[in-house]
Order: structure tokens, then sequence, then C-alpha cells
């Protein structure tokens, strides 16, 4: 294992503490592993909340943030953070108008938040709802959105909501827009190597150096398949492709888009597969408006990439542009 750190066992923490001490104006940490926004809370503003474990940087705790989210409960790497944490979380944001709980749907986290919840409402009287994010179609066909996992296209969902909160949205239509942003991402991703765990010290899969692997889960979940490397206009029509199946869009649609960097993957590398990208939906009549490329959702130090692609109307759209700020993303 090569990583810059100290003990393994600080890493979250440590990672935290620098988070903090780097964007102080954006960031602050009232309590163990809770990050929320600097600052005063807007009374009567729905708070929105995510949790999840670290390793995804910006994901989860970096999209806290004015026009974003309020809150981020934070577990070990690829451990969900618990119940007690984001009851914390949930107290720590709610300005009186309750609180929008706004996650990937993993296992561990969905329980954990309908746990907060109850505790929130019998011990606080704090309303809340509760969504899980499902955008990678790679994990399940699209008859069983609910065993898919929440990926990168969740960023769409913080970014939809939030906009509608910082506008006094009250709490249901908070919940209606991050669930329509929800059902209109669909995402895949792509992985060339493995990544690993720093309490755990080694990769957490084993793919061949003339491997790649199509549709591996950001926690090295496995894909759809493996095998030798292609070139990245191909990776790119598949991922596209199988995205079209899913979700077609035609004439007319406008969408943005997000090509993403799970980690070591170079902008350099983006930039090639949103090219082709591009000219596949200019083919097909398709507007794109607010293109992302980089890294907005991470693996560690997993090379390899994913494709997100949201499909708007008038009303998500207008929110996407809305005006919004943090470390790692500033409208």
């Amino acid at each position: 294992m090569k990583k810059i750190l100290n003990d393994p066992q600080n890493y979250v923490d440590e990672m935290l503490d620098g988070l903090v001490a780097a964007h102080p104006e954006i960031y602050a940490k009232p309590a163990h592993r809770i990050i929320v926004r600097s600052g005063e809370k807007t009374k009567g503003k729905v708070g929105i909340v995510t949790g999840g474990g670290s390793g995804h940087l910006p994901v989860f705790t970096g999209y806290v943030g004015k026009g974003l989210l309020d809150g981020c409960a934070i577990g070990n790497v690829f451990a969900s953070p618990s119940a007690d944490q984001m009851a914390e979380t949930i107290r720590a944001v709610d300005a009186g108008a309750g609180v929008l709980c706004l996650y990937g749907n993993y296992g561990g986290d969905v329980m954990n938040f309908d746990m907060a919840a109850e505790m929130v409402s019998f011990e606080d009287d704090i309303r809340t709802v509760s969504h899980a994010v499902s955008d990678d179609v790679a994990s399940a066909p699209r008859g069983e959105m609910e065993k898919r996992r929440g990926v990168a296209g969740m960023i769409y969902a913080f970014k939809i909501a939030g906009a509608a909160a910082e506008r006094m949205a009250d709490l249901d239509e908070v919940a209606r827009l991050a669930r329509k942003a929800s059902d209109n991402v669909v995402s895949m991703g792509m992985a060339m190597t493995p990544c690993i765990i720093p309490q755990l010290g080694k990769p957490s899969s084993v793919i061949g150096d003339d491997e790649m692997e199509m549709g591996m889960g950001i926690h090295g979940e496995p894909g759809t398949w493996r095998g030798p490397i292609k070139p990245a206009d191909e990776i790119l029509d598949e991922m596209f492709d199988t995205l079209q199946a899913d979700r077609p869009l035609g004439k007319g649609d406008r969408v943005s888009v997000l090509v993403n960097s799970l980690g070591a993957t170079p902008h350099e590398e983006l930039y090639i597969l949103y090219r082709r990208l591009a000219g596949r939906l200019s083919e097909i009549g398709v507007d794109v408006v607010m293109p992302l490329v980089g890294r907005y959702a991470t693996s560690m130090e997993m090379t390899g990439a994913s494709l997100s692609i949201l499909r708007l109307d008038e009303e998500l759209e207008d929110l996407l542009a809305a005006p919004a700020n943090c470390a790692f993303w500033r409208v």
C-alpha cells in the first residue's frame, strides 16, 4: 500500500480536520464525523442531509454548501455511518421546516437513516422525508429499481433539491424535486484498477494489467463483464448505448451529462470520452446543458470512469443553473 497517511485508523478523522481547516467558510464540524454548513442556519429553510462511507470525495461530504446540502454524516472508508450520527446530523441542520434525507441506495445507509428518522421524530419532533437515489443501471434491470445502487448521478439530486430548499420551498416540494431528479438520471461506470482501503492495506479486488471491468461498483462490486481493455470510443459507446436502452433520448431532448473520474483517471482521458459522447448526442439531436467533466464521485484511487445523464425539463434546468457553492462545485 502506497498512501499519504499517518495511522490508517485516523485516516477519516484527519481528512475531515484538513477539509474544515482548508475551507472554514464552507464547512464546520460540530461533532465527531459530522459536517455541516459553516455559519448560521436560515430559519424556516428545509434542511438536506446525506451520509455514507468515506473514500468517495467529493461525495458525500464535499457537497455540503450553499445551494446544495446542509449536513453529512461520515462513516469509515466504504462503511455506513451509524444511525446516531445520522440523527445528530439531522438535529444539527433542522431550522424548523423539516429535513430531507437524501443518500445512495445502499443497505446500511437505508437502514440507518430509517432508524435516525424514527429517533428524531420521537425525541425531537423533527419531520423528515427520505429518498435513496438508485441511478446505476449496471446493478439491476429496469424493473428492479429498488436493487440499483446510487452512484455519481446522485449529485444532480443534491443540486436540484438544494436549489429548491434555498428558494424556501417546503419539505414536500423539496422531496418531490429530489425524486424527480433521481427518476431522470441514469449512470454506468467502468474500472481498470481496484482501490485500496487504508485499514485493509490491500486491493479490494484484482483486475489484470490488461483488463477492464464494465459496470463495476464504486466499492468494487462485480460488474457486467471483465475482459481486455477496449479503446476509449468503444468504452463510451457501450456505456452510452446501455443508458440509451434503459432511458432513451431523442431529438429535441435536453440533458446534463457527467463524465466522472473514479479517482485516478486524469482529465485528459475524461475529455477523450466526452468528445465521443458529444458526437453521439449531436447525432440524435440532443442538446447538452452544463456538462460536467472531472472528479465528482470517486472510489479512492480507482482508475476508471462513469457516465451519468440527467434528462432535463424547464423546472429541472432552472434549478440546475441556480447558484451553488462548495469546495468542489460552484455554479
